[in-house]
C-alpha cells in the first residue's frame, strides 16, 4: 500500500511517500480502508520526538474515516463494507496510508449524512471538545465560558458545543478569524495579540470572571487564566496544567480538569477505549443533526500533508484540514 512515512523523528518535511506492507488484523482488530484522515497538532509534535514503541518507518495519523476491509478473529460486531470512523492509538501505525488497523471496540459507525472527509475532521479535536464541555464541565445554560483558541479544532468545536448548551461564549483568536468564530457561536471575540484578554473578560463579566475556561494553548496560558475565573469556576486544560500555587489556598475554590484522550490506549484502559466509541456516536449524532459544524476548511492529497502540518505547527490554521486518500 502507499503511505506517508516517517523514517526517524523529525519535522513534517521529512515525511516521505512510499510502499508499505499491507497490515493484517489480529484478534479483536479490524483493517480499515482509509478514505480520509484528519490532521492534528499532535501529529507534528509526535513526529519531532517519536515514541519508544514505534518501529520505523512509522505511519502517523489519528483521525480515520473509511470502510472495514477485513476483520480479525473474535470480531463479531463489524463486517467488511461497514463505514466507520475512529480516534486511533498514537503508539501504533495510523491513517496516513491506504489501510490502517484499529481495535474493533473503538470504532463507531460513520455519522449519518456525512462524507468521509467530514467524519475524519471530528475525532481528535471534536471528541476532546465534547469531553471538555459535555463530560467534564457539564456546561449549564446561563453560564459564561472563555475558550482560548476559538478558531482552532478543539476550540472551534468547544465554542459550538457551549453555544448549543446555552452558554455565553467568549473566545480568543486573531482578528482575521473574528467572523469565523462568531459564526460558530461566540458572543464576543478577543484578539489575544492586540488586546489584554484579562481586561476584556473583566469588562465583559463586570469583574466577576467566567464560570468556565477551556485552554488549548499552554500551561502558562492556563495559569494566566486562573485569575479570569469566577469564584467556584472550572477550567479544562488540553495543553498543560496551570500553576495552582499562584493562588492562595481556597482563593477561588476552583476545579481543574485535564484531558488526554489518547492515553486511553497508553494505559490500556478498556472502558476508556470503549468510551471513545461512545463519544464518537454521541458527538457524531450532533453533527448529523446540524448542531455542530465539521469546520473542514481544506481537503488535500496525501502528498500535501507535510506542508499542511508545517502550517499547523505555526498555529495559524483555521478549522480543520483533512487529507483524502486514493481508494483504489
Amino acid at each position: 500500500m502507499r503511505a506517508l512515512v516517517l523514517e526517524r523523528p523529525g519535522k513534517p518535511d521529512t515525511l516521505r511517500e512510499q510502499d508499505m506492507p499491507q497490515p493484517q488484523p489480529r484478534s479483536g482488530e479490524v483493517r480499515v480502508k482509509v478514505h480520509a484522515v484528519g490532521l492534528n497538532p499532535v501529529d507534528y509534535k509526535l513526529a519531532l520526538t517519536g515514541l519508544p514503541t514505534w518501529e520505523y518507518p512509522f505511519i502517523l495519523g489519528l483521525d480515520v474515516a473509511g470502510v472495514v476491509d477485513a476483520v480479525g478473529p473474535d470480531v463479531t460486531e463489524w463486517e467488511e463494507g461497514d463505514p466507520v470512523y475512529y480516534h486511533g492509538d498514537m503508539s501504533k501505525p495510523g491513517g496516513y496510508g491506504q489501510y490502517s488497523i484499529a481495535p474493533a471496540h473503538t470504532l463507531a459507525w460513520m455519522p449519518e449524512g456525512l462524507e468521509y472527509s467530514a467524519a475524519a475532521a471530528l475525532p481528535c479535536a471534536g471528541f476532546t471538545a465534547y469531553q471538555a464541555v459535555n463530560r467534564k464541565l457539564r456546561a449549564q445554560a446561563g453560564k459564561t465560558m472563555l475558550v482560548h483558541g476559538g478558531a482552532g479544532g478543539v476550540g472551534g468545536f468547544a465554542v459550538q458545543l457551549a453555544k448549543a448548551a446555552g452558554v455565553t461564549v467568549f473566545a480568543t483568536c486573531q482578528r482575521h478569524n473574528f467572523n469565523f468564530v462568531k459564526d460558530l457561536g461566540a458572543t464576543e471575540v478577543i484578539d489575544y495579540k492586540l488586546d489584554s484578554v484579562a481586561e476584556r473578560i473583566d469588562t465583559l463579566t463586570d469583574g466577576r470572571g467566567v464560570d468556565y475556561v477551556i485552554d488549548t494553548v499552554s500551561s502558562d496560558n492556563a495559569t494566566d487564566s486562573l485569575l479570569m475565573l469566577a469564584y467556584g469556576g472550572e477550567m479544562v486544560c488540553v495543553a498543560g496544567l496551570p500553576d495552582l500555587y499562584t493562588l492562595a489556598p481556597g482563593e477561588k475554590a476552583l476545579s481543574v480538569h485535564e484531558l488526554a484522550l489518547g492515553n486511553a490506549y497508553t494505559y490500556g484502559d478498556l472502558a476508556a477505549q470503549e468510551d471513545l466509541a461512545k463519544i464518537a456516536r454521541e458527538f457524531g449524532a450532533l453533527v448529523s443533526k446540524g448542531t455542530i459544524k465539521t469546520m473542514v476548511q481544506e481537503v488535500i492529497r496525501l502528498t500535501e500533508i507535510p506542508d499542511a502540518l508545517e502550517r499547523l505547527s505555526m498555529r495559524h490554521v483555521r478549522g480543520k484540514i483533512v487529507a483524502q486518500m486514493m481508494t483504489t
